[in-house]
């Protein structure tokens, strides 16, 4: 059985194992439980594997594939089909959700196996993961709407996963309204693009989007509008200013949740909805400014914050908006490609990042702040290795997987804009610092925890496994660039060419200029780059302040007490909302829409009518007397009113 012919069953597979656990797994075993939610994602996983061998055999004429199973919504003349697609874009991004979320689940059954709320936890991870499913293999924007909500949903349960925990659900429900924020932007698009294009199908509106005349350069036509709109909703999404504020506090989940939605998966929807959209963005100069801008933005601001940051999650939480910032910082100058490549290896070494945190966590009992640690190296070997290896790759440490795609992305936005490279760059060099801060202090130095109160230990096999494997994909995950330094081709932008076309051509461009220069200079000058000098600058830095001269970073707090109170109060941007916006809104709410709308004018209004009603009905029962005299004279009267009425209208 052809599995493209069935598409739908990938994603039905982790939303029966959701089901079968929610439903039925109240009476079960946790070994059945946890049979079950690993069975789902195994067979989604293998299920994929054979779709995209599939896929990959078909000739490049019938690409992209796409499968219309049923008329989903008919109304006049709008129609949305429940209508799965397959194309390059969509294999890499299937591979990764299916592939990291199936090593994530595994590390789960270790890292959550003795917590009350284990078949809970895996009825929502594997939900998530239907709606994932549904968001990357849908082929029209309202299916992909459909992911983007569940997802979203998801992402409110399992953040608030803790729900007795009042900075758990206080965290859940920020989640949801700061992205509702965005989806009402996203769903604005929706409806702009239906009106332009009479269809929301990607097949019907990116080619036509793609043979328009593009906007006038600082003039925001539709296009531009339609962009703009969507990218708000990619922007809450994704955790982009000014709507990032949710991402940091959403790691009162746990850890697994972090490494899968908060890290590998459903924060990068939004820099995949933009490269889905990539015809209507390149005729949209203003928004592909906007795009870039405010990626590059963010990508510098969340990594100064993640430069003082003690909890170990925090400052993964910042750097994953830092590096979604880069991201966008990619698609804001044309480099598509280099996003999506950014997106992939960002999936292996942040996952694996926030595993060896949660591994870290588990050793120490729970305990989070990195002062409280130190000296982990030799206690948790398989941890530090791994997690060495992820902070390498993130770091963009030659060779590593974000090496290649950091440099790529760099090496386009130097062609497009100097400064937003110089901030790039800038942005690199404080990456590598605060990880590198991270493992100093969490492995090296002195001991900072009391063993008579924490035993440390390893984590089982069920976490390090995954583990070592995300820490493989760390290292070669970007090797399918490699090639382009020694004058050959990207292969990664190959494989992405028949859908981002218009999109790949500067890589082609510089894979040209390669083939002029020769492969040994191109090497040369990615080895000694400013991407890797400044990312070797950080390293020394922080080598110098947390392990050779361990006081110093007290001393320069104290110091600089100002700019360290800022960045460790995180601009104070949450006070700020709070003063701004939450505040006058709840009292508007309270004092004017409670008080004068609702009780004043609404309450009021009817309370009014019935109590005119009802002193009228008191007034007409006193009429009732009883009395046949009274009720003789008011016949009279009426029947003289009555004639006078009649001889009235005759004349």
């Amino acid at each position: 059985m052809p599995v493209l012919d069935y598409l739908w069953i990938i994603p039905l597979l982790p939303l029966l194992g959701a089901a079968i656990s929610g439903i039925f797994g109240g009476r079960w075993p946790k070994n059945a439980i946890l049979a079950v939610a690993l069975s789902s994602t195994t067979l989604a996983f293998l299920a994929a594997l054979e779709g995209v061998r599939e896929f990959l055999m078909l000739s490049a004429n019938q690409i992209p594939w796409t499968k219309d199973y049923f008329t989903w919504i008919s109304a006049g003349g709008f129609r949305a089909d429940f209508a799965l697609s397959v194309d390059q874009l969509t294999v890499v991004i299937l591979l990764v959700v299916t592939g990291v979320g199936w090593l994530i689940h595994i590390y789960s059954t270790g890292y959550m196996h003795d917590d009350p709320g284990y078949r809970r936890f895996f009825a929502y991870l594997n939900l998530f993961m239907f709606f994932m499913l549904i968001l990357i293999l849908s082929a029209n924007y309202l299916l992909m709407f459909v992911g983007w909500e569940g997802v979203g949903l998801c992402s409110y349960l399992l953040i608030g996963f803790f729900f007795l925990k009042r900075s758990a659900t206080d965290a859940g429900n920020k989640a949801f309204w700061v992205n509702r924020i965005g989806d009402f932007g996203f769903i604005l698009g929706l409806l702009l693009i239906f009106r332009t294009f009479g269809s929301l199908d990607f097949a019907a509106v990116l080619p036509r989007a793609a043979g328009m005349a593009a906007d006038p350069a600082g003039q925001i036509g539709t296009l531009t509008l339609i962009a703009l709109l969507l990218f708000v909703g990619a922007a809450g999404k994704s955790a982009q200013i000014p709507l990032y504020v949710w991402l940091p506090d959403a790691m009162e989940g746990p850890t697994p949740v972090s490494a899968l939605i908060h890290a590998a998966t459903m924060v990068t929807a939004g820099v995949y909805m933009v490269v889905r959209s990539h015809a209507i963005f390149l005729n949209a100069p203003v928004a592909m400014q906007a795009v870039g801008v405010i990626g590059c933005a963010t990508a510098l601001f969340a990594a100064t914050i993640g430069l003082v940051q003690t909890d170990i999650k925090k400052v993964l939480a910042y750097s994953t908006v830092s590096q979604l910032g880069y991201m966008f910082l990619a698609c804001g100058v044309g480099a598509f490609g280099a996003g999506i490549f950014h997106l992939m290896t960002h999936a292996f070494f942040k996952g694996l990042l926030f595993l060896a945190a949660g591994s870290v966590i588990h050793a120490m009992g729970g305990e989070q702040d990195m002062r409280k640690m130190g000296g982990l190296r030799k206690k948790i070997p398989i941890t530090f290795w791994t997690m060495f290896m992820a902070t390498l790759a993130i770091a963009g440490a030659p060779g590593f997987s974000g090496f290649f795609s950091k440099d790529e992305i760099l090496n386009e936005a130097q062609r497009v804009s100097p400064m937003l490279w110089g901030l790039g760059v800038l942005t690199a060099g404080l990456t590598s610092f605060y990880m590198f801060r991270l493992l100093f202090l969490t492995f090296f130095g002195k001991q900072q925890y009391d063993e008579r109160k924490v035993h440390v230990h390893e984590s089982p096999k069920n976490m390090t496994v995954p583990l070592i494997v995300l820490a493989i994909l760390s290292v070669c995950g970007g090797w399918m660039a490699a090639p382009q330094l020694m004058g050959g081709a990207n292969h990664f932008q190959q494989f992405l060419a028949p859908v981002l076309s218009t999109a790949a051509e500067p890589a082609a461009t510089s894979a040209a200029a390669a083939e002029s220069t020769g492969g040994g200079s191109e090497i040369l000058q990615a080895l000694i780059g400013a991407p890797v000098i400044a990312g070797l600058l950080g390293f020394l830095l922080s080598w110098w302040l947390y392990i050779k001269s361990p006081g110093t970073p007290k001393k320069i707090a104290a110091s600089l007490s100002a700019p360290y109170k800022l960045l460790s109060g995180k601009y104070f941007i949450d006070e700020l909302y709070l003063a701004a916006i939450v505040r006058p809104l709840v009292w508007i709410s309270d004092k004017v829409l409670w008080h004068v709308v609702d009780e004043g004018a609404i309450d009021g209004t009817v309370n009014g009518v019935a109590e005119v009603s009802h002193e009228a009905g008191d007034r007409l029962r006193r009429v009732e007397t009883g009395n046949i005299r009274s009720y003789a004279t008011w016949i009279v009267l009426g029947v003289l009113v009555f004639t006078s009425l009649l001889l009235w209208m005759v004349d």
